[in-house]
């Protein structure tokens, strides 16, 4: 417990999965929370489920996350009433997938906006508030995908905003250690969230069942995995840490390569 206490923890995204489950632990853990999401009445939600075990939190909702001035005014306004941030988790996110032959360019746009740029919005503005604190910790949400490509899965876009997000972490991670700010990112692999339930694991012909079988701790991710690991990153425990990304799925990455079996071939 308090692992961050009296710690500001801004946290993208919490409506709902990871992100709110990362306002309820990181406000256990003794952070003053603010959170925001597009998503108004699950962002509300969760302010309640936050203060009624205790914690403190309040919200701005709805929010465009690619909208520079809506999160340039939020961050500001926050840093003003709570005197400065400290942590900064960029959880939210959404993606289109097509095969990139038929995948259009308003969909790949609308992917790397809605993964990327707003990850640099919110370091960018959250930046010179850091920095004027002394330091602090950001935490970006990275993926797998954006550390091998996929046969299963038509992902192009996805794929290459989520690159650019562990990559952008490891940049500021250069640019911000004189600052005292450290920049890491936390990549989950296959994870059971309101997302995922309905897109994949509602369909038991999808073809992430296959992967879900070989990983090898057995079973797939659950919100808390990634948040306990990017509590690791916010907290003072990891203070020697930063340019890293922390791979969460299971050890499934680990093996990739040994971990299909070839289905027998029909050609003699």
């Amino acid at each position: 417990m308090n692992r961050l206490k009296g710690k500001i923890a801004v946290i993208t995204g919490t409506a709902g999965g990871i992100g709110r489950e990362a306002a309820l632990v990181f406000a256990a853990e003794g952070a003053i929370v603010a959170g925001a999401d597009l998503d108004a009445t699950g962002a509300q939600d969760t302010v309640a489920l936050v203060r009624a075990a205790g914690g403190t939190m309040d919200s701005t909702h709805p929010l465009d996350l690619t909208d520079e001035s809506a999160v340039s005014d939020w961050l500001n306004g926050l840093s003003a009433t709570h005197g400065g941030i400290d942590v900064l988790f960029n959880n939210a996110g959404a993606a289109r997938f097509d095969p990139i032959d038929e995948e259009s360019y308003d969909d790949w746009r609308f992917t790397l906006r809605h993964e990327l740029d707003i990850v640099f919005l919110a370091c960018k503005h959250a930046w010179p508030h850091l920095k004027s604190r002394g330091g602090g910790s950001i935490v970006n949400v990275g993926s797998t995908a954006g550390l091998a490509g996929s046969a299963t899965l038509h992902r192009a876009a996805h794929t290459a905003s989520k690159g650019g997000v562990i990559a952008l972490a490891r940049q500021l991670a250069a640019e911000g250690a004189r600052h005292g700010i450290r920049v890491n990112s936390v990549s989950p692999g296959m994870v059971l969230s309101p997302a995922t339930s309905g897109w994949i694991f509602s369909d038991p012909t999808h073809p992430n069942h296959q992967i879900a079988r070989h990983i090898p701790l057995g079973r797939v991710g659950v919100p808390r995995d990634v948040v306990d690991a990017a509590l690791f990153l916010a907290s003072d425990e990891s203070s020697y840490i930063t340019g890293a990304d922390l791979v969460v799925d299971g050890g499934w990455s680990a093996v990739l390569p040994g971990a299909w079996t070839a289905p027998p071939s029909s050609a003699m």
